[in-house]
């Protein structure tokens, strides 16, 4: 998972407490906390989301500068071919959109900016 995020994404790897089974992640000026299922904030969780369920439906990372013919091929290049860009309602409006999975299934949204041509929210 970290790979993924690192690699994939852009993130950084910024604090980990091993105590807690937590690694934070910052991209942009968002923080990602992934916490080890095994771990001690884990057991306290429950159970990992799997086919029965999920705890989130997904996250999403705004990209600017948004490029995203750069960000298909970035995908393809780690493995991920076969997304494409969507225009999808988000916080901003409607604007361009790429859904992918992580390795454990969590849906990530990377969201470019609002189409100038919507109404501003």
């Amino acid at each position: 998972m970290l790979r993924f995020y690192e690699l994939v994404l852009g993130a950084r790897l910024e604090r980990t407490l091993e105590n807690l089974g937590l690694y934070q992640l910052r991209i942009g000026n968002a923080l990602i906390d992934l916490v080890d299922v095994e771990g001690k904030l884990g057991r306290e969780g429950g159970a990992a989301p799997g086919e029965g369920g999920r705890n989130v439906d997904h996250i999403c990372l705004q990209v600017l500068p948004w490029d995203g013919d750069a960000i298909l091929a970035h995908l393809a290049a780690h493995g991920m071919g076969g997304v494409r860009i969507s225009t999808r309602y988000g916080a901003q409006g409607f604007g361009p959109s790429i859904y992918i999975a992580d390795p454990e299934g969590n849906t990530v949204e990377l969201k470019g900016p609002p189409d100038p041509a919507q109404p501003p929210i």
